[in-house]
């Protein structure tokens, strides 16, 4: 089950998905898609019957903000609310970025997270103990979801919500010790190819996710030319997340 914005690229975008499910039946067998359209205000809800509480790495816990659950005592919550906006956790993209958060984040660190959905990972961030958190997306539902939750999970001081990405960024003097970015692949070569590498701070770490297995050579030939050195990789079924460096000037 899939949900697209009901706009003007959606013929386009049904067009997209009938080829690339053409091209998957030639290898396995699919039933023929069904679309209905689905209101905002019940696709926001019905999915939240769905949600579940989920652990993540060593201490990290996804909590809806609707449902109680006793924590342990070195636990550390993440109450959310997606509404609209992507991150629920449940998927392999978010957990490996919150996997990789938790073993690479140092204490007082800056944090940028480009693409932040639901705000999901900036939260995880300030709670795992970054000093400041830019949490960037161009969709304002995002935005406002990012406010909302960091808010509800106590940590508002830290992470800023801004609409925008990376670009906005180059001309200023802010660069970041840890920098996310969990989007489509072919969004992150754009990024490589407009100067990404840049707003990682000299000796500071990238993370990417939202990558196939068949992509990760791609993306890391990408984020080479942009000035970082790939270093490592995790994996979660067939999706990858390439940890890299910018090397200290």
């Amino acid at each position: 089950r899939a949900y697209f914005p009901d706009d003007d690229e959606l013929e386009a975008t049904q067009s997209q998905l009938e080829t690339a499910l053409g091209h998957m039946r030639l290898m396995y067998p699919m039933s023929t898609p069904v679309y209905r359209k689905v209101e905002d205000d019940d696709w926001a809800e019905a999915w939240k019957a769905h949600y579940e509480p989920l652990r993540v790495g060593q201490r990290l816990v996804i909590r809806p903000l609707w449902i109680d659950l006793p924590l342990a005592a070195d636990d550390i919550e993440i109450a959310l609310d997606p509404g609209m906006a992507f991150g629920t956790g449940s998927h392999p993209t978010t957990q490996l970025c919150l996997q990789a958060l938790e073993d690479l984040l140092q204490p007082a660190q800056s944090v940028l997270d480009l693409g932040s959905g639901s705000g999901i990972l900036s939260i995880a961030a300030a709670k795992l103990g970054a000093g400041r958190v830019l949490a960037l997306d161009i969709d304002s539902i995002a935005v406002n979801a990012t406010r909302e939750n960091a808010q509800a999970n106590g940590v508002g001081h830290k992470v800023k919500a801004e609409r925008g990405s990376h670009d906005c960024l180059l001309s200023s003097a802010r660069r970041f010790d840890l920098v996310i970015v969990n989007i489509l692949a072919r969004i992150i070569v754009e990024m490589a190819n407009e100067r990404l590498g840049e707003i990682v701070r000299s000796g500071g770490v990238a993370i990417f996710s939202g990558i196939i297995d068949t992509q990760v050579d791609e993306i890391e030939d990408a984020l080479r030319n942009t000035g970082l050195q790939p270093y490592a990789r995790r994996q979660m079924g067939d999706w990858m997340l390439v940890e890299a460096r910018r090397p200290a000037e």
